[in-house]
């Protein structure tokens, strides 16, 4: 990963800006929608984590701490099929990520739509719906230019 690429996000500013921008409209869309923090940082970690996006995976867990996300809950997001500590919205929730991340297998298939939107009500499945678009655009440029992930400094013990 030592090798440089295009930094889109300085080689166009403007469009990283718009990006970033709606970005932030998606989160008013989150709020306003009934899509609490919890649930939204499950999925940006989630599509981030399938799209091998290490940056946006940290950026995501230091987000889901601050909304009282634990450690145990978050180092289950990957397996979370056999695990028991999610809520079914949650679940569907996840379940959409893959679907949106994943789009060019079978874009969100019936099954997915059916069992998700059962869940969720209109504007809650197309907030996070968006909030899946929006991950996956960041998880591409910065997958795409190798943003570097360096180690934190060990914190200090009390």
């Amino acid at each position: 990963m030592s090798e440089t690429r295009v930094h889109l996000s300085k080689t166009e500013p403007t469009a990283y800006q718009a990006l970033d921008a709606f970005s932030r409209t998606v989160g008013e869309i989150c709020a306003a929608n009934g899509i609490d923090d919890r649930l939204k940082e499950l999925v940006m970690i989630h599509c981030s984590q399938l799209n091998g996006c290490a940056y946006c995976t940290r950026i995501h867990v230091d987000r889901a701490e601050a909304a009282g996300i634990d450690a145990d809950t978050m180092m289950q997001i990957a397996t979370w099929r056999e695990s028991g500590v999610f809520s079914e919205r949650e679940r569907a929730a996840l379940e959409l990520a893959e679907a949106f991340t994943f789009i060019s297998d079978e874009g969100v298939s019936d099954e997915v739509y059916n069992r998700v939107g059962s869940v969720f009500t209109e504007k809650e499945y197309a907030a996070l719906s968006w909030a899946c678009v929006s991950i996956n655009a960041f998880n591409r440029v910065v997958v795409a230019g190798r943003y570097p992930v360096p180690a934190r400094a060990p914190q200090a013990q009390p």
